[in-house]
């Protein structure tokens, strides 16, 4: 029980990677607030036998996600670990790419953790050992075809995230990031139908053609995803990216 009396705020914690992270936190001690655009996956999560509190919100929307955040601190205390893993793909080749997709992606995949990461600031700071950890992507260290709007707002959450690390560098906050390749959950689900759909390959065909864009040839498990956040968590380290793929 390593983060007993800690308050973890995880957002997107109502499905795949974000409920594996919940989970580990929790097994962990942690006070938990799970912040989602849907209520009923994040109660689904919250009543797993932890105290977890579920504060609906959307993190493109600035005031949501301050009246999330109030919500959060009042009833479980000063937020000291966020998890930003809020986050959405949606690809098209270059010159197909509209305003509205390009800024939708960086509305969910970046603008959502400058809103979250200054909403929890303030407390971050007065922790004995305040933690952001992002989820970011592979497409943020790497780039890959078709998906040119979600590469550019991963990069853009790995560069923040260094930012961070080096302007809180000479404080007790500590800022870094994971870099999942393909995951199995149901964005994966999603993107092997979209293959499907415009390839005419079968589900295993396309899932084989994702799972082989890994370094490792397989989809990556949540909970690895989860380990991972938990040991930045629990470490003094700061400013890494660090890709499970």
């Amino acid at each position: 029980m390593k983060l007993l009396g800690q308050h973890a705020l995880v957002t997107g914690g109502g499905t795949g990677i974000g409920a594996a992270i919940a989970r580990a936190l929790a097994a962990e001690g942690a006070r938990l607030t799970l912040v989602g655009r849907r209520r009923e996956p994040l109660e689904q999560v919250g009543g797993g036998g932890f105290d977890a509190l579920v504060a609906p919100a959307d993190v493109t929307n600035r005031e949501q996600v301050e009246g999330a955040f109030a919500i959060a601190r009042a009833t479980q205390g000063p937020i000291t670990i966020l998890v930003n893993n809020a986050g959405a793909v949606q690809g098209a080749p270059f010159a197909k790419v509209t305003e509205t997709l390009w800024r939708d992606m960086l509305a969910v995949n970046l603008d959502g953790m400058f809103h979250c990461c200054q909403a929890a600031l303030p407390d971050l700071l007065a922790a004995d050992a305040g933690r952001i950890v992002t989820i970011a992507s592979m497409a943020g260290l790497h780039g890959f075809a078709y998906a040119a709007p979600y590469i550019a707002a991963k990069h853009g959450a790995v560069g923040l995230t260094r930012a961070l690390a080096a302007e809180y560098a000479r404080t007790n906050l500590t800022a870094n990031a994971v870099c999942p390749g393909f995951v199995d959950t149901d964005m994966t689900v999603e993107s092997v139908a979209n293959i499907q759909e415009k390839t005419g390959r079968s589900e295993a065909e396309a899932r084989a053609e994702l799972a082989a864009l890994n370094p490792s040839g397989r989809l990556i498990a949540p909970e690895e995803v989860a380990a991972a956040v938990l040991d930045l968590i629990l470490s003094q380290r700061n400013g890494e990216a660090v890709e499970i793929a």
